[in-house]
């Protein structure tokens, strides 16, 4: 059983947050020189490791609503990263924007996507984008 299995699910996100576009639960994902020392130094933070392995290089960790992601080796600079379908409490949404509607939301907008879903009309799937500064915005759905 996957860790995402084992959450508790909630028909759907909050109404009453603001927002125009419902991305889901946001983290960040920092890419990492040393997964020991980072670990250890986020733990000080109160961070507790909830996911991931160590051996591959990369580690979940959160405290409290707030998520990071410790990767090392795996990408250069940091990503904020958005999960359609979860929110910030790892609760699993029954309802929500997929990741191909976000796309086509965003596209229609005129954003460039650098990496696209593909093919499919379901299922997990991501999309890359940069902000103006070249930072990476990955929306990533599990399910």
């Amino acid at each position: 059983m996957s860790e995402l299995e084992g959450l508790p699910t909630v028909p759907a996100a909050d109404d009453t947050l603001p927002g125009s576009l419902e991305l889901g639960a946001s983290s960040i994902s920092l890419s990492v020189a040393d997964l020991g020392a980072s670990r250890a130094f986020y733990e000080k933070l109160g961070f507790v490791v909830t996911g991931g392995d160590a051996e591959q290089g990369w580690l979940i960790l959160k405290n409290g609503e707030t998520t990071i992601g410790l990767f090392h080796g795996m990408f250069e600079g940091n990503i904020i990263t958005f999960n359609p379908g979860l929110t910030n409490r790892m609760e699993r949404l029954e309802s929500y924007t997929d990741v191909r509607e976000i796309e086509r939301h965003v596209t229609d907008g005129g954003l460039e996507v650098a990496e696209r879903t593909g093919e499919g009309d379901s299922g997990p799937a991501s999309i890359t984008l940069r902000d103006p500064d070249g930072n990476a915005v990955l929306i990533d759905q599990f399910f």
